[in-house]
């Protein structure tokens, strides 16, 4: 008769088996310590290991971010290049938005200039801050972790009839951080940096933009190769800012090229930015977001790497 057998778990230190070898390496959360005296003493042991393993993880590429459900092109990472939509949950490219309001002008029809490209569902009274509030809420409902960072940055920023209130906004970017939100994990980071409904803790920061590059956000990409760059580590600050350019990092661009006047990048390496830059516009880039753009400054959806 056959049986099936599970792997024991073993301590890297003392080499104890068994189901209660359930202490985690804080870091790389990739070896198991049967208690924390034998954590402690494997610290030094392990330390070159543990700093390769997480390096490994933080240094990966991201997936691109996903498509509209709509022109199903990337979306653009720059803020200002697609819009949320609290009554379907779908994130929206510029393009589509646009269009949809075009249509309705041209036809006449302006009371549809507005409606959602996806569901169709018209936008909320332009004075009813109660009837957004109550979409996000129905969205928040169903664990939608856009809705749930959404509703954080109106408490952060004190919108939509909400009072301003940063404790509030981290509770619920820590709920949306829960579901893997990368911007959350931006916006927690940057609470311990500025001591916004928190301590200041610049490592409580780092801890949660490393989290949020690794979720594809680019601008915690960038803001800890800055880090890396004042502290004189040139080579893992040139890493991350490569990484955040593949991801559409203008800022990151043109850090590279500033690294390049002052030696501490090479022309190649600011040749093969561009060239991955360019590969991230052909990926964003159409006539119908070119066109968004060109009619309203609110639809720019990349910057220009000059």
């Amino acid at each position: 008769m056959l049986t099936s057998k599970t792997a024991s778990l073993v301590c890297a230190n003392c080499g104890k088996e068994g189901s209660d070898v359930t202490n985690t390496c804080n870091k790389c959360k990739s070896v198991m310590y049967c208690n924390a005296a034998c954590k402690k003493k494997h610290r030094h042991k392990h330390k070159k290991e543990c700093e390769r393993r997480v390096d490994e993880k933080l240094f990966n590429q991201p997936p691109p971010r996903e498509d509209c459900p709509i022109c199903f092109l990337r979306l653009p990472t720059l803020i200002t290049g697609c819009t949320y939509m609290a009554c379907c949950g779908k994130m929206i490219c510029c393009g589509c938005t646009h269009a949809v309001q075009s249509r309705a002008v041209s036809a006449g029809r302006q009371e549809e200039d507005d409606i959602c490209p996806f569901c169709r569902t018209p936008p909320p009274s332009s004075d009813s801050d109660e009837e957004m509030i109550t979409r996000y809420n129905k969205r928040i409902e169903l664990n939608d972790a856009d809705a749930i960072h959404t509703m954080g940055c109106f408490y952060s920023e004190g919108k939509c009839g909400l009072p301003q209130d940063y404790a509030k906004a981290l509770e619920f970017w820590h709920r949306a951080a829960e579901l893997e939100n990368a911007p959350s994990y931006y916006n927690i980071g940057a609470a311990y940096i500025n001591g916004e409904g928190t301590e200041v803790d610049q490592k409580k920061a780092i801890h949660y933009w490393e989290l949020a590059a690794m979720g594809g956000d680019e601008d915690a990409r960038h803001n800890l190769g800055a880090m890396e760059c004042n502290a004189g580590n040139h080579n893992r600050a040139l890493r991350h800012f490569m990484i955040a350019v593949k991801d559409g990092g203008n800022d990151s661009l043109k850090t590279i090229r500033e690294m390049v006047t002052f030696g501490n990048a090479t022309k190649d390496d600011y040749s093969k930015a561009l060239q991955v830059y360019q590969t991230y516009l052909n990926d964003i880039k159409s006539e119908q977001r070119d066109e968004a753009a060109a009619d309203d400054d609110d639809c720019k959806y990349y910057d220009s790497p000059f």
